[in-house]
């Protein structure tokens, strides 16, 4: 059933599309399908070979597809600056950011480079940091910059006395934290671009439940073997009770070209409890509503990720 899902994209000629986490996954099929709409697709990917034979397969299926790839590291605040510093420096005009690359649930604590619990520090503090330091080429482009949160935020909170999980980590807490700090951020960007005149639209999509590579076996997170919910998951993608990897783009694509989108709001499949089916606007999950929240976080990560990465 939601293998027969689609939506039309509109034409992106001569536009800049940036996706993060396009190597592979849904981030996979937001670049291809930008790039079958005509956009010009950077990809910046953390391993230069996965993300070139990404761009290869992405070649392939749309002829004449104009993808480039770039490194980054989400977790290096040193590989984001340089990132933002090779995009500033050829300074086009950016028309959609997709803050969509992820980590889940590493079954030990693990820091990023610069000492931020893994999920925390990639999901939202490198997603933060990238998009603050493109905000130039935002800015100019009047872009729309979608953000990719999660199921996860449905419930829970941000761990505000502990953010970085030192004394009692849980995994599938810290990753919720994460993913309603991506989903405040999303709408403080855009409620602060409509108070500076930014040009910016802002708002956040979730893919429901896909057989993604984000539970499978990941030996660098300390994870042997796939877990048993990305197998249960694959089944019901099978059996058309969950959604597929296609399907689950389709909730961003909206987000991110759609003529009736608009900032701050929130899209996502349609059917069986946020789960599966088309993809639409949706009502935002609790954790996600506190604007007092959004305004906490950003001034907490502003003072985080550092003076390099200012509004």
């Amino acid at each position: 059933m939601a293998r027969s899902i689609d939506i039309d994209i509109p034409d992106q000629s001569g536009r800049l599309a940036v996706v993060t986490g396009a190597s592979d996954g849904i981030g996979f099929v937001i670049a291809t399908r930008l790039a079958g709409a005509g956009a010009d697709v950077v990809m910046p990917v953390r391993s230069t070979a996965k993300g070139e034979k990404a761009a290869d397969r992405i070649r392939g299926q749309v002829p004449g597809a104009k993808v480039t790839t770039r490194p980054l590291d989400l977790s290096s605040l040193d590989s984001v600056a340089a990132f933002v510093d090779q995009l500033v420096g050829e300074g086009r005009p950016i028309d959609i950011l997709v803050n969509n690359a992820g980590v889940m649930t590493p079954p030990s604590r693990q820091l990023t480079e610069d000492g931020f619990e893994l999920q925390f520090g990639t999901n939202h503090l490198g997603h933060f940091a990238l998009t603050l330091g493109l905000l130039p080429l935002l800015r100019e482009g009047r872009a729309r910059v979608t953000h990719q949160t999660s199921v996860a935020a449905r419930r829970g909170a941000i761990n505000w006395g502990d953010l970085n999980w030192e004394r009692s980590y849980d995994a599938r807490k810290a990753y919720s934290q994460s993913k309603i700090a991506v989903g405040l951020f999303a709408r403080e960007l855009d409620q602060r671009s409509a108070l500076a005149g930014w040009g910016i639209t802002s708002n956040l999509s979730h893919p429901g439940v896909s057989p993604t590579n984000l539970l499978a076996a990941q030996p660098g997170m300390g994870r042997q073997r796939d877990t048993g919910s990305v197998r249960l998951i694959r089944v019901l993608s099978r059996l058309g009770l969950a959604g597929t990897v296609e399907s689950a783009a389709l909730p961003a694509l909206l987000a991110a070209t759609g003529a009736g989108s608009r900032g701050s709001e929130f899209y996502g499949p349609r059917r069986r409890g946020d789960i599966s089916g088309p993809p639409g606007r949706r009502d935002l999950w609790p954790p996600l509503r506190g604007m007092d929240d959004a305004r906490r976080l950003w001034d907490v990560s502003e003072g985080l990720v550092g003076a390099r990465f200012t509004a």
